[in-house]
């Protein structure tokens, strides 16, 4: 796999590769990125970040926990930036368990956030202002969106998969109702001209953010009514209730069935 660098609007340039789509903004100040996909994308993320720029990388901001963000955390730190990130992350990172239903051993020391924050933290880099705000009990337990203030760009993070169906992590942490409340603190966040990135897929605005969560509100609201019907997870999923979107979203990471079950489960 190959770093693809995309200017995005002032300092800002979306990095994607393997894992979720990077943001970086190279300046006068330095280097700083929001998520790091994996570990062995590390040198081939600074060289692409040197090619934008002869600055040091200085911060990495994690969106959350998982190895397609974080991978490159140790290699990034190891070069010199602060990682930052939700106290979850550092907690969920740094902690054995089990992610997808397989056992995971922690992290290195090395790879964890350094700074970690409770709400959100604000960076003045590159002539911008850059805001991480928490978003509780949603893609995971410890998701930040990250808005450049003055460019006008949001990653979302693992909250907004843009062409196919969500994750929604409910080892750690995550529910639908916490992911819709994270969709509309997105939509809260920008205007008709934000650049929306997504943790996934090609970069958005905010009317197709709207409509993502719209989908997935309607799914939500159809799923709950048959449990509270006494459907069983195994009925609901007979039922189909996302059908209408199947052919075009169903078919990559998360298939029609998981997205049901994960709704579901999480009510």
């Amino acid at each position: 796999m190959q770093i693809k660098v995309a200017p995005l609007r002032g300092a800002t340039h979306m990095l994607t590769g393997a894992g979720g789509n990077i943001v970086a903004s190279v300046g006068d100040d330095g280097a700083f990125i929001i998520d790091d996909q994996y570990a062995p994308m590390s040198e081939k993320i600074q060289a692409a970040l040197k090619g934008l720029g002869d600055k040091p990388l200085r911060f990495v901001i994690n969106t959350h926990w998982h190895g397609d963000h974080t991978g490159g955390n140790e290699a990034m730190g190891k070069a010199g930036a602060v990682i930052m990130a939700h106290h979850n992350v550092r907690t969920r990172m740094g902690t054995a368990g089990t992610f997808r239903g397989e056992a995971r051993e922690a992290a290195p020391s090395g790879a964890l956030p350094v700074v970690t924050f409770a709400d959100g933290v604000t960076l003045h880099l590159n002539g911008d202002h850059v805001h991480a705000r928490h978003v509780a009990k949603a893609h995971t337990d410890g998701d930040a969106l990250v808005k450049f203030e003055k460019a006008n760009v949001l990653h979302m993070g693992d909250i907004y998969f843009n062409g196919l169906y969500p994750f929604i992590d409910l080892e750690s942490g995550g529910s639908i109702d916490g992911f819709l409340a994270a969709v509309r603190a997105g939509l809260a966040m920008s205007d008709d001209k934000t650049l929306v990135v997504p943790g996934h897929g090609p970069v958005s605005n905010r009317a197709e953010l709207a409509a993502y969560g719209d989908m997935l509100r309607r799914y939500r609201d159809a799923i709950a009514g048959m449990k509270r019907e006494g459907k069983t997870l195994q009925q609901v999923i007979a039922a189909k209730p996302t059908a209408e979107t199947d052919e075009a979203l169903g078919k990559a990471f998360i298939k029609p069935d998981q997205l049901v079950t994960s709704i579901y489960e999480s009510l």
